[in-house]
């Protein structure tokens, strides 16, 4: 009785942060990007990489970690994740003592391990903080509080990064970015030897008795599953590209916003923070608005904004609320950017329910088959990775602002999917192996 009784808060102050620090580590990757367009001379796809470095280890790991998740259990695996994003972090900060020739490449190193961390840290944060909250209600919250955090660090990550680049985007290096590396080593060390003192429930991993390869065969056989497993591909790629892209935009010498990177990475920090009011929104209205209408109305109002911010002049500009440095101060004033820039920013409320709007239509009906499918869509996270690098591609071959049509483009695909793609053919019950 007593273990029931055991108080959990401290692990669950953890977990929180780690729940931040998946937002934290993955976002720090596309503003890095415009350091080493300055370092390296990189192109805007090359700038890219470090971000599709960081999402190709979902493809990599999304299905290993689930099994490594069943064979030793949550804590053990929580662990790993942490000394892994420790390793991860730890390289991308090396590479910034590395020689000229060889920083980048020790970089997408780094970004790569640190993916592997992201991708076992997502596989076990939500169901910890749903245990350690006691399940129902209490762990609900938790998890609410958790992707809260996570929105807030993600508002946090590109603006930081800015701030500490300043005005002088041209001569930006890998080491003026060091005090966001000290922050996020610090944060997975204290993780790791917290949790590694204190005792935390397991959540039970049903032991199916159909191996994992039949299992998602059976989630294969359902048509709208499968369209949103590419829904997920393509949500993800949306969500990333559209702020990341963004930076790379206003911060580029040729697009003459004359914007530097403390106000751009401010601006697309803003669409993070949209991301976090959408969520608590879509929470509030969930249980009354079914996922179906949600993800309608949300795809067709994105296509609409990202496809205004493409066929709108720049020279239009409106005002925003952003943090900018001045001198050695920093300061929260209004600065003047391109309404196409605004616009983008807007979409963050769009995308802030679609995951949860995709997972639900893509499950539905799928019974024992839910956890395979689950494996699938982490792996599909990928498309964070590969979507920005088609998107800076075509910035690269015809301008920033077309490249915003492959966002617009997978935005028709949800709304698609919403529409007709997640109608439910067939059911659990009816599928033969």
């Amino acid at each position: 009785m007593e273990a029931k009784k055991q108080n959990y808060t401290v692990p669950i102050i953890m977990m929180i942060l780690l729940f931040g620090m998946i937002a934290f580590v993955t976002n720090l990757a596309a503003p890095m990007g415009v350091v080493l367009k300055s370092q390296f001379g990189a192109s805007n796809f090359q700038g890219m990489l470090g971000n599709a470095a960081n999402f190709i280890a979902y493809a990599v790991m999304g299905i290993p970690g689930g099994l490594l998740l069943q064979r030793i259990g949550y804590k053990k695996t929580a662990l790993i994740a942490i000394a892994v994003g420790f390793v991860g972090v730890g390289i991308q900060y090396l590479s910034g003592h590395s020689s000229e020739s060889m920083a980048f490449t020790v970089y997408l190193i780094g970004a790569f391990v640190s993916g592997f961390s992201m991708t076992l840290l997502n596989t076990v944060v939500n169901p910890m903080l749903n245990t350690l909250g006691g399940e129902g209600n209490k762990g609900n919250q938790l998890i609410q509080v958790g992707g809260s955090f996570n929105s807030v660090m993600a508002t946090f990550t590109p603006a930081f990064v800015g701030i500490l680049i300043g005005s002088q985007v041209a001569s930006a290096r890998i080491t003026d970015i060091f005090p966001v590396m000290y922050i996020a080593l610090g944060i997975f060390a204290l993780a790791f030897f917290v949790l590694m003192a204190v005792n935390i429930p397991e959540p039970h991993v049903s032991a199916a008795s159909d191996s994992i390869k039949s299992l998602m065969a059976g989630a294969m056989q359902f048509r709208h599953f499968i369209f949103g497993a590419i829904g997920i591909f393509v949500y993800v790629g949306v969500e990333v590209g559209v702020p990341g892209t963004l930076i790379f935009w206003l911060t580029d010498p040729s697009a003459a916003f004359g914007m530097d990177a403390g106000t751009a990475g401010s601006v697309a920090g803003t669409y993070w923070l949209l991301m976090l009011a959408g969520r608590l929104v879509g929470a509030s209205i969930g249980s009354k608005v079914s996922s179906k209408t949600m993800l309608t109305f949300a795809s067709f109002v994105g296509m609409v904004l990202v496809l205004l911010a493409i066929l709108l002049p720049t020279s239009t500009v409106v005002s925003m609320p952003v943090f900018q440095v001045q001198g050695s101060s920093l300061s929260f004033v209004f600065a003047q950017v391109p309404i196409n820039a605004m616009l983008l920013v807007l979409v963050g409320l769009c995308t802030s329910i679609m995951w949860g709007g995709i997972f639900n239509l893509a499950v539905e009906g799928l019974g024992k088959y839910v956890a395979a499918a689950s494996g699938i869509f982490m792996t599909l996270v990928v498309g964070g990775g590969l979507l920005p690098l088609v998107q800076n591609a075509v910035a690269d071959g015809i301008g920033f602002q077309p490249s915003f049509w492959v966002p617009f483009l997978g935005l028709a695909y949800l709304f698609f999917y919403a529409v007709i793609g997640s109608k439910v053919t067939k059911r659990a019950e009816s599928v033969k192996l």
